[in-house]
């Protein structure tokens, strides 16, 4: 790589536009980039970085934000770095213009432009430059692949910082090997161990969860079996524990069933005792039964004695009811008799009050000689009533025929009117049917294209909604992107303003009699302050956070715009180019033709039912026309034969019906009359008839009463009892007597008389020895069931460890191996003698590379004096393989890097960098690296030294090689003829160039 022309516009301390021809650098070989502090020496090298990698180097990266603008610039003149170089053999030029807020072209304010990238490549054929391209990510994968390198080794190779290998000589192998790691991108080693370790920590996860679940099956057990388990002193994972779990456990269940054994006869033992406590109990209750039995017995005798008057009375009054018993007979009849004279007496005085007055004084024989007479005239009215009856069913027959005939006149009016118009109805009737049909062919057409219509009509709507979300995508992505740049704006402002207070903060580190960082020197006259705005890291880093945030998001914000651009496309290739509102319309437009011809359809059934109930009447009105017109011409020769007959009984029936308006109404006037007389005369016979009854049973009530042993028929009726009254009475006769029968029967029991003479039954003692009997079984038995569940649970437990045990095993073995590979790539494993990680190990192989390379400039820089060699030694109680010594050939001892003096530190540092670019060059591929800048460090050098190192560098020039040095030490402007000096103003700063070839 061969740097050619810089162009620097607006661009950190430059206002304006400033050249840099390195063609007329190098041609020196090696030349002098120098100015005073905060000139901008760095921010020419800063300019090249960027325009390579679209970022600036190291502590001084700001990002791609605005504060790389220059202050000093115009506010119309746009930041720009343009970088013409020659790698790989090809002749490119590159163009970067960072984002900047311009004024608007219209009113007032700024508006922000985005940054914008050129890559151009010069043709030599046709003699002109050819576009490649416009795109940041192009142009960074372009450019990172011809040189084969990324930002920060180019920083490392081609910009050599001598502070950070100064500090790397000084470093412990941590430090050193991030370095190197970032060098040589040997992360993959990184992620070698980290998945070992992740795998071992999964693994040993696995069998700490599998300890964990032995160990809890362990406490399980432990309460399972009480105080006759331990369970061991051991955490999951520790080796041993699946042991001593079951060990313990096999322990717990001998116990378990040894206490099973015991609480098994203890339970027999128990159930005997009960057993005799019942017993026990059952005779004390027998005997107070008894006693209690005499007791009652003694209390009811003394009872009936009080009672016995009362029970005597009682039986002299149920003789009396026995003796009133052969009177009742008697009284009954004669209750009878007087009740049935009473009511025929009523009926008789009910029956002659119908009767006209001629009849008062008749008897019962002249009554019912009237009552013949009337019968007698009633039968003459027979022959009459059948002729009255006939007459009105020949008028009833009569008007039925005239009915008859209206209504077949009716039929066949009807019938001629409905058929009159049966043609055009059928015709009708079979354009419904056969409409019908067509409506229904037309629906199941239209069905088949509903669906598509509706998936059209959701698509369109679903690429609507998607147009809608990509707008709010896109400004969602514009807003991120706005936050995103003004926070990357914000970090590099903040980063601007520290790297302009650097010095102050690198002088707040310096230490009398110790060399700088920057420039070497141990005596530090007028070290920098820090201003009261000062930034510190911190600021920076919190502003740095922010801006990836910011990144962050309007990288997701991107990702959501193209995912709903992909599910825009998708909709409108379903959808089509027609918009929603057409869709809706042809879908609603086919949904109403497609109802339309469902309810049409739907008429097909009713049509054709409605066909066949029309060819259904019309059979069945000719049919009654042909019977009506029958029923007409028979209906004319009965008419006239009911008229005849009409005529013959209404002369009879006018000779018979006499005054009365009808035969019917003089037959009723005789057969009440018949009635009246027939009642009377039966009601009068009755009542003579019970009066004699009456007289014939008071003769023999008196005679009964006289028999009985009563004075009067009177006095027997009050002696006689009703049934409840007599039952009563017996059933306390019968009590009485059942009473002093159980009481005797009592007494007399030899049991009970035996059990009167002991003394008082203690029931409740006898209960309660009963009760503990039953208390103490209960007990037994728990502790029983207490055991066998015990017993249970610790095989169920014990088996279920042994089952995850067996089950944990492969787990165990995996967990070992990968345990062992892990701690060796890690170096914490004995078998890792040096304790080395993998990376480390790596990393040392480059490190030999790098002192070898280094020692080749080393040793003409120190006269031979100096070797770096790489030491694999472990340093105290750290880990080994990127120690660094440095071997001198004037004491034949070896020593520390970090015990160099500051000159000597210098050069073995210059030397270290030179060393590194060789190794990382060829690490990329072999990539030459024509141009190099070896920044500060030379002021800590004596003159003969200086010269030493000049002629090295010198020597770099070889085939073609230029060397840029960064420095303000006076005496190199006197040796170093081609310079590019910095100069700085209050309008910016300006390069001058001179001494080149």
């Amino acid at each position: 790589m061969r740097l050619h022309r810089l162009d620097i516009t607006a661009f950190g301390p430059f206002g304006g536009s400033q050249t840099v021809d390195f063609d007329e650098l190098s041609a020196a070989g090696l030349f002098l980039l120098h100015g005073p502090t905060g000139a901008g020496k760095t921010s020419v090298l800063d300019a090249v970085c960027y325009a390579l990698y679209g970022a600036v180097p190291g502590a001084r990266q700001s990002g791609q934000g605005m504060t790389l603008r220059s202050d000093h610039a115009a506010s119309g003149t746009r930041t720009e770095i343009r970088l013409e170089l020659t790698v790989a053999g090809r002749r490119l030029e590159i163009t970067r213009q960072p984002p900047w807020e311009r004024p608007k072209k219209r009113g007032s304010g700024t508006t922000l432009d985005k940054a914008q990238s050129w890559l151009r490549e010069y043709d030599g054929a046709v003699g002109a430059w050819k576009d490649l391209s416009r795109s940041h990510q192009e142009i960074g994968e372009e450019i990172t692949q011809l040189l084969g390198m990324s930002r920060e080794q180019f920083c490392q190779v081609v910009l050599l910082p001598q502070g950070d290998f100064a500090r790397f000589l000084r470093a412990d192998a941590e430090a050193r090997g991030k370095l190197l790691g970032r060098l040589f991108d040997t992360h993959r080693f990184a992620e070698v161990e980290k998945r070992l370790a992740e795998r071992r920590r999964a693994a040993e996860a696995q069998v700490r969860e599998g300890d964990a679940a032995l160990l809890a099956d362990a406490h399980r057990m432990q309460q399972a079996a009480g105080d006759a388990m331990e369970l061991p002193e051991l955490a999951p994972g520790e080796p041993g524990l699946a042991e001593a779990v079951l060990s313990a456990a096999a322990v717990a269940r001998s116990t378990a069933r040894e206490q099973l054994t015991i609480t098994h006869c203890g339970l027999g033992a128990a159930e005997s005792a009960q057993a005799a406590a019942e017993r026990a109990l059952a005779d004390v209750r027998e005997v107070d039964r008894l006693q209690s039995r005499f007791a009652q017995a003694h209390e009811r005798a003394a009872l009936l004695e009080e009672r016995a008057d009362g029970y005597h009375q009682a039986q002299a009054r149920m003789e009396r009811s026995r003796k009133a018993e052969a009177v009742a007979p008697a009284l009954e009849l004669r209750e009878e008799a007087e009740a049935e004279h009473r009511r025929a007496a009523v009926a008789e005085t009910h029956a002659r009050g119908l009767l006209p007055d001629t009849f008062a004084g008749a008897g019962a024989a002249g009554l019912a000689a009237a009552a013949r007479r009337a019968a007698e005239e009633l039968g003459g009215l027979d022959s009459a009533r059948r002729a009255e009856q006939r007459l009105a069913e020949l008028v009833v027959e009569r008007t039925d025929l005239d009915r008859q005939e209206r209504s077949d006149e009716e039929v066949l009016q009807e019938a001629e009117a409905w058929l009159a118009g049966w043609e055009e109805a059928r015709a009708g009737l079979l354009y419904g049917v056969e409409s019908a049909q067509e409506s229904a062919t037309r629906a199941e057409q239209l069905a088949v294209q509903r669906e598509p219509a509706r998936k059209r009509l959701a698509a369109a709507r679903q690429r609507d909604q998607f147009a809608r979300d990509t707008d709010d995508a896109q400004q969602q992505v514009i807003e991120a992107t706005d936050r995103a740049l003004k926070a990357r704006a914000d970090w590099l402002d903040v980063k601007e303003q520290r790297l302009n207070g650097i010095a102050a903060e690198l002088a707040a580190q310096l230490t009398a009699g110790e060399p700088c960082a920057v420039c070497g020197a141990t005596e530090h006259p007028a070290p920098a302050r820090k201003d009261a705005g000062h930034v510190d890291r911190e600021t920076e880093e919190r502003a740095l956070a922010t801006s990836q945030h910011a990144d962050e998001q309007r990288t997701e914000a991107e990702r959501r715009l193209a995912f709903v651009q992909r599910a825009l496309a998708a909709a409108q290739g379903e959808a089509g180019d027609a918009s929603t509102e057409e869709l809706a319309v042809q879908a609603d437009e086919l949904e109403r033709e497609y109802t339309q011809a469902r309810s049409a359809a739907s008429a097909l059934h009713t049509a054709t039912e409605q066909l066949r109930q029309a060819e259904r009447e019309r059979e069945q009105r000719l049919s009654a026309q042909q019977d009506a017109a029958v029923r007409t011409a028979s209906r004319g020769a009965r008419r006239d034969a009911l008229d005849r007959e009409r005529t013959t009984l209404e002369a009879e029936l006018t000779e018979a019906r006499g005054a009365a308006d009808s035969v019917a109404a003089r037959a009723a006037q005789l057969e009440r009359q018949a009635a009246l007389l027939t009642d009377a005369a039966d009601t009068a016979r009755v009542a003579e008839d019970t009066a004699q009854r009456l007289k014939d049973a008071d003769a023999r009530l008196a005679d009964a009463a006289f028999r009985a042993g009563f004075d009067t028929p009177h006095a027997a009726a009050a002696a006689l009892l009703d049934e409840t009254a007599h039952r009563d009475l017996q059933h306390r006769l019968d009590a009485w007597q059942a009473e002093e029968s159980a009481v005797r029967a009592v007494l007399a029991e030899t049991d009970t008389a035996d059990a009167a003479q002991q003394p008082p039954a203690d029931v409740a003692r006898a209960e309660r020895a009963a009760a503990d009997a039953g208390r103490r079984v209960r007990e037994a038995a728990s502790a029983l069931d207490a055991a066998a569940r015990r017993c249970a649970e610790l095989d169920r437990l014990s088996a279920r460890s042994a089952t995850g045990l067996r089950r944990l095993a492969p787990l165990r073995e995996e967990y070992d191996r990968v345990a062992r590979l892990s701690a060796l790539a890690a170096g914490t494993s004995a078998d890792n003698e040096r304790k080395m990680r993998l990376e480390a190990y790596v990393l040392a192989a480059r490190l030999e590379q790098v002192a070898a390379a280094a020692t080749a400039r080393l040793q003409r820089m120190s006269s031979g004096r100096y070797t770096l060699v790489h030491s694999d030694d472990r340093t105290g109680r750290g880990r080994s393989g990127l120690g660094l010594h440095v071997v001198d050939a004037w004491t034949g001892r070896e020593r520390d890097t970090a015990t160099l003096s500051g000159g000597e530190t210098f050069f073995a540092s210059l030397a270290l960098a030179l060393g590194l670019a060789d190794v990382v060059t060829d690490e990329a591929g072999g990539v030459r690296l024509d141009t190099l800048f070896i920044d500060e460090g030379f002021g800590s050098l004596d003159d003969q030294t200086l010269d030493e190192v000049l002629d090295v560098l010198d020597s770099l020039r070889e085939r073609d090689r230029s060397v840029g040095i960064v420095s303000h030490v006076a005496d190199l402007r006197r040796r170093i003829h081609a310079q590019l000096e910095v100069v700085k103003g209050r309008s910016g700063s300006v390069v001058k160039q001179r001494g080149g070839g």
